[in-house]
Order: structure tokens, then sequence, then C-alpha cells
């Protein structure tokens, strides 16, 4: 391909598609694109080896083309930069969290304005997860390949059959939106789902605590309240650490390993390397500092504690979870949303915790506040 010029174009299902890997090829595509009233948006990246996604492709299209953008030898520029933005045209996604979490890296910012076909589906026909195979086969009446689905995208060049993959990925969105905002609107649920893209644009803009990791542990109920601050701890020190050294978080510490180190409150190296799935290399490089906030936790005062967490076997919880969920269930089932849409298991969490612990109910907001807030509160305070 010259430096200067989109080039690399290929015939496939009538979609044309262009590899871009130059500035002046970047900003003839945006200004392609400027005119459109949507385009779709992928992104193509690399995980395996580090914590931060490595973008490997970001792909840029209307219906009848697609721009395959190279972000190994590109950087934003102000023309792409105007498309993405507020001033550009909405852009769709497919599942977007990943995507968002590239862009945000990347460009230092996320695409808007924005809505997920996925999120879209969920509001419409009662399933949350589906793909974007299924969703093209579900909206449009077309089966698409799924062969390149797990390719290097980092190797150069791209083959004619991955770009063809790529470009696929975001033909059809402009046309699959077209016929889900036509729902939508008939169901009076486009602002339920703008609604729920603003809040995934906030959470991709910011940057989760790592403070509160410690709560995702499905076992983390049996910690004690000295015991779960030292949890909470190791689980904040390990999120702070992969994100410096770029690593999976497995490879410093799992979720698990934490927790029996949480469990055993170990006091020394000897009592550290006792703790199964312990390994030398881990207490050579990070022992100390793991000693260290295990440390911290035992010296705190009790009323510097965490509060323990409920535990899923006990009576009072038990009940208050299955009514809960009894109450999403019917208003689930009512509206046709899958319960999980209108709210998860830990979303029932923290209400069951406010109401053990006397604290203030973790109301949500928007479309989900109208339905639930005021029957979450009569169930919880019927137990009284």
């Amino acid at each position: 391909m010259s430096s200067n010029a989109l080039s690399g174009g290929s015939e496939s299902d009538s979609v044309r598609w262009y590899f871009v890997d130059s500035e002046a090829a970047l900003d003839s595509a945006c200004e392609a694109l400027s005119g459109c009233d949507v385009i779709g948006v992928d992104t193509e990246f690399m995980r395996e080896t580090t914590f931060y996604p490595q973008p490997a492709l970001i792909q840029l299209g209307s219906s009848e083309e697609a721009w395959l953008i190279d972000p190994v030898a590109l950087s934003p520029t102000p023309a792409l930069r105007r498309l993405l933005g507020e001033e550009g045209p909405l852009k769709i996604f497919h599942a977007c969290g990943e995507d968002l979490e590239i862009f945000q890296r990347w460009m230092g910012d996320v695409p808007s304005p924005m809505v997920d076909t996925q999120l879209a589906h969920a509001l419409l026909c009662d399933e949350i997860s589906i793909s974007y195979q299924r969703l093209v086969a579900h909206w449009m009446q077309v089966h698409l390949p799924k062969d390149e689905t797990r390719s290097n995208w980092l190797l150069r060049p791209l083959s004619a059959e991955q770009c063809r993959y790529a470009a696929l990925d975001v033909c059809w969105l402009p046309a699959l939106w077209r016929r889900q905002s036509a729902q939508l609107g008939a169901d009076r649920r486009l602002g339920w789902l703008h609604e729920e893209c603003a809040a995934l644009l906030d959470s991709a803009r910011g940057e989760r605590d790592p403070d509160l990791w410690y709560l995702r542990h499905r076992n983390a109920w049996r910690l004690t309240p000295r015991q779960l601050a030292a949890f909470q701890r190791l689980c904040g020190w390990r999120e702070q650490a992969v994100r410096h050294r770029d690593l999976p978080r497995g490879w410093l510490a799992s979720d698990a390993l934490l927790m029996e180190i949480a469990a055993a409150m170990p006091t020394n190296r000897h009592e550290l390397a006792a703790i199964d799935g312990v390994k030398p290399g881990f207490i050579k490089r990070d022992g100390d500092a793991v000693l260290a906030l295990v440390a911290q936790a035992a010296q705190f005062d009790d009323q510097e504690l965490p509060h323990a967490l409920p535990s899923p076997l006990d009576a009072t919880y038990k009940r208050r979870m299955k009514a809960l969920k009894q109450q999403v269930r019917e208003r689930a089932e009512a509206l046709s949303l899958p319960p999980e849409l209108l709210a998860t298991r830990r979303d029932l969490e923290k209400w069951i915790a406010a109401d053990l612990h006397a604290a203030p109910w973790p109301f949500f907001g928007g479309w989900r506040g109208e339905i639930l807030n005021a029957i979450l509160v009569d169930t919880l305070e019927s137990f009284e």
C-alpha cells in the first residue's frame, strides 16, 4: 500500500474494505464517513499476556464500505477525533465493553454518541448475551462466518480472509440498528437504551476502584471481618501492581490465592510459603509487600474493619434473596426482559447487605429505579 492513499480494497459480499496505515489515508476515511448519520464500529485486540488490551485493528464502516485502521502504525488524528466525538455520527457497536476500553487506551477517550446492539436486543428480545453472528442472523437473516475469531490480529500483513471478517463485523451494524431503533421507539424503550449506553461510557472513562475488587469474589463471605480487611488490601495491591506491570491478574496472583493468604493471615515468609499455591518466586518478588498488608489488617481496631459479608447459606439471607429474585423475575417477565438485565445477583446482594446493616438503600437510577426501587424496599421492609 502506498503511504498516502487508501488501498487494499476488496469486494466481498458487496462490501468494499480498505486497509488504512497512513495519516492521509485515515483522514480520507474520516472524510468519507463524515456524511453518514450512523457508522458501525468494532475493534480487534490481543490480551493473552498483558493486563491492558493491545489494540490491533479499528474497524469503521457504512453498509457499503469498511475502513480497517492499523492502530499499531497510527495515532488518532484530529479528523478521527471529530468523527468519533459528539459532533460526529452515531456510533453503532456490538458488545462494546472491551471496545470502549481499547478506545480509551488508544485515543484517550471513548466514541460518543454510541449505542450497543447487544443491549438493544436484550431490551427487545429477552436475550442478554447474543453473539454478533446470531444477532445478524436474527435481524437481517444473514449468516456470517466465524473462522477468523481467534486470529492473531497483530500480525502484518493481515490476510484477505481476516480483512473480510473484520469488514463484515461492522458493515451490518447500521442497517441492523435502524431496525432495532424503530422497534425500540415503538416499544418506548429507546430512552432506556440511551441510559444504558451513557452508563457504559461513564464507566469506560473512569477507573475501577481497586479497593472494591474484593467484593467480586463469590466466597469472600467466608472470611471474618479481619480476614476480609486483609483480602481487601491484597486485592487492591494486586490491582495496582498488574496495571503497573501490565500483566494478567492470574500471572501475579489469582483471587483464590489472595483469599487463601487472607484466611491464613501469615506473619512471616515461612507461614506464607506454607500456603498452598504460593510459589518461591512470588515470595521472593512480592512476599514482603504481601506480609506488610496482612500485618496492617491484623493491627486494625475492630471499628476499622469492614462488615462481614452476608452468608448465602444463612436463612435470613436466603429468604431475602428468594423474595427479591421473585420480584425481579415477575417484573422482568411482565416486560419481556432478561431478569439479569433488570438486576444482577450482585445488585440484589447490595440491597440485602444494606438491609442487614441498616445502611442506605442502594437505589437504582433511571428506568430501573422506576420499576424496582419501591418494590424492593417494600419487600425487604416486610421482613422486619
